[in-house]
């Protein structure tokens, strides 16, 4: 048979033995082979991918993290829990939900600094009103008690009723942001009122 009609190509010359690097390094050598395509595909692919996230999630914004998304649902969750809790009547147990919901607590802390800083300084340690931070309750021990104080206020100790202005729900979220920081024990005004093992 000729070897006209052998139309396989002959790809031996494609190929190069094994190519030893000259250096040495503890007595290990390197070969300077040619990389696999599809090696070079997922790397280059990778720093494709990596480069665009970095762009769209580290350098335009244009979308948000798994972190972020995961908060965004449970800040929309706590609203929607907020929402139903708001046609309920407030009471203790509400109260306490409002305290583990961390939008609601930041909520109630601009508030408290917005409109309470005067009598209670912003951390809660009193000035003209009592300290905050400690353990001493003087109107009761229970939550109901200091919702009561701020949506009514009590007159003959020059605590304004804050109803009006800032609404059934802000009055729920100050409270609730009030409660996280009982017990932390800022030094400030001088306990007053009886200790309460709430």
């Amino acid at each position: 048979m000729s070897d006209t009609n052998n139309t396989g190509h002959d790809n031996r010359s494609d190929y190069r033995a094994d190519t030893v690097m000259e250096h040495e390094y503890d007595g290990i050598q390197e070969f300077d082979n040619k990389l696999p395509n599809w090696w070079l595909w997922i790397m280059w692919g990778s720093m494709v991918f990596g480069l665009l996230y970095w762009l769209v999630f580290h350098t335009l914004e244009i979308r948000d993290l798994p972190k972020g998304d995961f908060e965004t649902e449970m800040r929309l969750a706590d609203e929607a829990m907020f929402e139903r809790m708001k046609n309920n009547p407030v009471t203790n147990e509400s109260l306490m939900a409002l305290v583990e919901m961390p939008a609601k607590v930041t909520e109630g802390r601009e508030m408290f600094v917005k409109f309470c800083v005067a009598c209670h300084l912003d951390d809660g340690r009193g000035l003209v009103g009592p300290n905050l931070t400690d353990n001493a309750w003087i109107h009761g021990c229970e939550p109901m008690n200091l919702y009561d104080i701020v949506s009514k206020g009590v007159a003959a100790k020059g605590m304004p009723s804050w109803i009006n202005q800032l609404g059934p729900g802000g009055v729920q979220t100050v409270t609730a942001y009030v409660m996280t920081i009982r017990n932390s024990n800022i030094k400030g005004k001088s306990p007053e009122g009886d200790p309460c093992t709430f």
